[in-house]
């Protein structure tokens, strides 16, 4: 088969896509023809080796594919060949076959393409937890979602929306960024590209809430826009924070969360995926939930094929994807 194959961690320019032993699914596995793959900035550092997870050498990386289920290994009672599956895994979905475990695997409802079905996977299963979990998002709370236009961003975005909130605002780079940011939803936005950004966004998500901020950050930036949109939370404000896509880590001032009682959380999914399965599950059913209902769906702004993986990672390391990148493997 081929996969985008890495034996020694290295720029991702330098991994090529090989042709590679096809898998063979072992108890509690299964075997699944990939038809798409999303493309994530966490590929870029998995593939360097920069990752707080690193895979032994050599690997395919990728952490969510959709495809059909082809090879079954014993001790799985819910997967039939054939079906139709969205896989999440840590890493091996940039390949023509993932094997992954059968608990990772989520049943496509039926007419769901696999394009759409792949891009529902880990920004969507990141942004739900965002707000269903560590911000405990209510219906009616306005939320301030940074790097808006990027897939988490629009995730988090349509989530919010899908989901209840009285307000959501965009914080994005950019006029072509807000559009994308209009499109996912949102009801404002805000540029992050202004000067004095620490005044000026506070003043911003005042003059939008009447003064009062807002009440969940969702951060998958960093940056000066993280220590600025702390300023913005609401009294009883809570940040999540997801990333550090701009690439400075931030620190952050106690006092601000000490003055106006605010609370910072971090996450990181995949200890989702390993610690509480049952609570993945139920996230992927509520999103082919709302997928289908029509209230989340998500924008693909480039199908590649797996050959062309670099020119997508390309984009995301240089902050120039919009929504979602994904690759057309069968």
């Amino acid at each position: 088969m081929k996969a985008v194959w890495v034996s020694d961690f290295a720029p991702f320019e330098q991994i090529k896509v090989s042709e590679v032993a096809t898998p063979i699914a072992g108890e509690g596995e299964v075997v699944i023809d990939v038809m798409a793959a999303e493309a994530n900035y966490p590929d870029i550092l998995v593939i360097e080796g920069k990752y707080q997870i690193k895979p032994a050498l050599p690997f395919s990386p990728g952490k969510c594919a959709s495809g059909i289920v082809s090879a079954i290994g014993p001790g799985v009672k819910d997967l039939k060949l054939g079906q139709h599956v969205v896989a999440q895994t840590e890493y091996g979905a940039y390949a023509e076959k993932l094997r992954v475990r059968a608990e990772s695997c989520f049943a496509m409802p039926d007419g769901m393409p696999f394009d759409k079905a792949a891009a529902l996977g880990l920004v969507y299963q990141t942004a739900w937890f965002a707000l269903r979990d560590r911000t405990d998002f209510k219906p009616g709370e306005s939320v301030l979602v940074l790097g808006a236009s990027g897939g988490i961003g629009v995730a988090s975005v349509q989530l919010a929306k899908a989901l209840g909130a009285r307000l959501v605002i965009a914080g994005v780079i950019g006029e072509s960024n807000g559009a994308i940011a209009r499109q996912a939803g949102a009801d404002h936005v805000i540029d992050l590209g202004q000067l004095d950004l620490r005044d000026t966004l506070r003043e911003q998500v005042g003059e939008i809430t009447g003064g009062q901020g807002v009440d969940i950050v969702i951060d998958p930036v960093g940056g000066e826009a993280n220590a600025a949109s702390l300023r913005a939370l609401a009294w009883c404000g809570r940040m999540v924070i997801i990333g550090f896509a701009s690439g400075t880590i931030p620190t952050i001032k106690a006092n601000y969360l000490l003055v106006k009682n605010i609370a910072v959380s971090g996450l990181q999914w995949s200890d989702y995926r390993d610690r509480r399965p049952s609570r993945v599950t139920e996230a992927q059913n509520e999103l082919f939930s709302l997928f289908m209902a029509g209230k989340i769906d998500p924008i693909i702004s480039r199908l590649l094929p797996l050959e062309a993986f670099a020119d997508g990672l390309a984009l995301l390391r240089d902050g120039k994807a919009q929504g979602k990148i994904i690759l057309k493997v069968g």
